[in-house]
């Protein structure tokens, strides 16, 4: 029986796996989308809501404790400037998985690990019409 079974393991050991978690965290909160296997997904998407939940808190108690997964001085200040006002009247939930297909070297299952209410790519698709005008 396995009762309460904490994690996956992903055929990793403890130091590599929580070493590339914290690193697929912090990819994640500084692009707001990536791509990898389902599993690493899964498991990424634990850390990242526990690290936005500790930006929405605020206070230097809670920085701290947000350094322990996010190396990154200027991803931190993201997780307390941007993503707090973001996510300050949602509850939870502020990740989305979806499925992307199979990979093609080994046929892994991909899956699409990215933050909710993120600001659309729309000023760069804007400014592509802009510049076709300026060559006409």
């Amino acid at each position: 029986m396995e009762h309460k079974v904490g994690n996956r393991k992903l055929q990793r050991t403890t130091s590599h796996r929580l070493a590339m978690l914290k690193n697929m965290v912090t990819s994640l909160i500084q692009h707001e989308r990536i791509t990898t296997t389902v599993p690493k997904a899964k498991e990424a998407r634990k850390m990242a809501e526990k690290v936005i939940t500790l930006g929405k808190k605020g206070g230097l108690h809670n920085v701290r404790l947000a350094q322990r997964f996010v190396k990154d001085r200027e991803v931190l200040q993201k997780i307390f400037g941007e993503l707090k006002t973001r996510y300050a009247s949602r509850k939870g939930g502020y990740t989305r998985l979806m499925r992307g297909g199979f990979r093609r070297g080994d046929a892994a299952d991909i899956a699409i690990l990215e933050l909710v209410d993120r600001p659309e790519a729309a000023p760069a698709a804007a400014a592509a019409p802009a510049a076709e005008e300026k060559k006409s």
